[in-house]
């Protein structure tokens, strides 16, 4: 859990980048501009861009940290094409509590419930697996393995 937190720290500093690059090159003066929807659209490929390239490097900085590696089945190094599936697969973390997010009949802390809740519930479900892996992994054909000291 402690990786995925600086997993959450590290994209958080490339997303605010990109926005910040993004906003720029637009004139984007306001969080409700009407193009905000461009701006989601921009995140989802540049986090796909980089989830995808570091995934399949084997690692992202996070990953090297603690030490843990995303492999395919057969224990190789991912291709592009498996580590963007992996990345579309992981949406799953997200997407449900974003749609809650847009339905906006909630407060702050009900968001924040749904969110944490929701998060706590697919982590829990990898222990319905019998490698006791993630559900994206699985679908993805891809797994963690403990990475190898350098």
């Amino acid at each position: 859990m402690a990786c995925w937190f600086y997993e959450a720290t590290l994209a958080f500093a490339v997303g605010l980048i990109a926005t910040l690059l993004f906003s720029v090159a637009i004139q984007m003066r306001s969080g409700i501009d009407s193009r905000r929807w461009l701006l989601q659209g921009f995140l989802a490929v540049v986090f796909a861009i980089y989830f995808s390239f570091f995934w399949s490097q084997g690692q992202t900085l996070p990953m090297k940290t603690w030490r843990i590696a995303v492999v395919d089945r057969q224990g190789r190094a991912l291709t592009q094409g498996r580590a963007l599936l992996r990345y579309a697969f992981c949406a799953i973390w997200v997407l449900p509590p974003l749609a809650s997010v847009a339905a906006r009949h909630f407060t702050l802390w009900q968001l924040g419930a749904i969110f944490f809740g929701w998060i706590g519930f697919w982590a829990v479900l990898s222990l319905l697996h019998p490698q006791r892996q993630f559900w994206h992994d699985a679908w993805a054909g891809t797994r963690l393995v403990d990475a190898a000291r350098p």
